[in-house]
């Protein structure tokens, strides 16, 4: 009995320690070191999209923080950066005519 119990454990150790072998001949091939530079990358990718959600986020949250200090003091309502964006100015038709009226007097 004693025989199978150390068979098996020699049996374990030794499946162990080929596939910790496998994997580090293959950590140092070139597909292995192409895997891990992916990786690196796709960590790296992930860190500065979650890095620029946080300052986005922080951005977000001091202009309401700015918004509603300004609209306290003022008492006047400010306009979103899109509505602002969206609001052009109409144009102011007589400037133009009178512009187009005075060359034509000379």
């Amino acid at each position: 009995m004693k025989r199978f119990f150390w068979l098996g454990v020699g049996l374990a150790v030794g499946v162990y320690a080929s596939r910790r072998a496998a994997d580090a001949a293959h950590a140092v091939s070139p597909s292995g070191i192409g895997a891990n530079i992916a990786d690196g990358l796709r960590e790296l990718g992930a860190g500065l999209g979650a890095f620029g959600a946080e300052v986005r986020a922080g951005m977000d949250a001091r202009q309401r923080e700015l918004t509603d200090l300004v609209e306290r003091r003022t008492g006047a309502a400010l306009p979103s950066f899109s509505d602002a964006l969206a609001e052009e100015p109409a144009p102011r038709s007589d400037a133009r005519a009178r512009r187009a009226g005075a060359r034509g007097v000379s």
